[in-house]
């Protein structure tokens, strides 16, 4: 039974991720995007699909880049 790292319920079916050699232990998606999904640097959402990514700087969509004075962006067709 794992303990998870955002919530702390300790959970029969918890799992874990490991991103850049770190093992997180989590009981549910909710609290994998809360702790590891970057946010949108313009409007704040979690950003659990493709997104967009300048630099070290994240977005969640073209609008969102723009907004942000970014332009050689473009969302995937």
């Amino acid at each position: 039974m794992g303990k998870c790292i955002t919530c702390g319920n300790e959970y029969d079916a918890s799992f874990d991720v490991i991103k850049e050699g770190q093992t997180y232990t989590f009981d549910s998606f909710e609290c994998a995007i809360a702790r590891l999904a970057p946010s949108c640097e313009a409007c704040g959402i979690r950003i659990i699909g493709h997104g967009l990514q300048s630099g070290q700087r994240y977005f969640c969509c073209d609008h969102c880049a723009e907004r942000s004075g970014v332009t050689e962006l473009k969302d995937r067709a």
